[in-house]
């Protein structure tokens, strides 16, 4: 499996409206991709500018058929004047 860690910095004044658009965001993800297995969205509950993404993919295929769909592209062009920064990783599963 394909997992793919997000962690956003966003701006300040920003985090309900940026809360709302990736939880649409992860239920279109699980909903409308056949390959996208898990996708959870955390907060820091020390600081709610800090919101962090797992997501689980099939393979690195089905996560880039994910970065090129309608919605994924529609929720960065919504989101990007919201976030700080934004810190992506991409690992490989190995259990379970």
């Amino acid at each position: 499996m394909f997992v793919v860690a997000v962690t956003f910095d966003i701006k300040p004044g920003h985090e309900d409206q940026f809360n709302d658009l990736v939880r649409t965001q992860a239920r279109n993800s699980l909903t409308l991709e056949a390959d996208c297995h898990q996708f959870d969205v955390c907060v820091d509950p020390q600081n709610s500018n800090k919101i962090f993404l797992y997501e689980l993919y099939s393979n690195e295929d089905a996560f880039k058929a994910h970065l090129a769909s309608d919605h994924f592209n529609a929720f960065n062009t919504n989101t990007e004047n919201m976030v700080r920064d934004k810190q992506v990783s991409t690992l490989q599963r190995i259990e379970p």
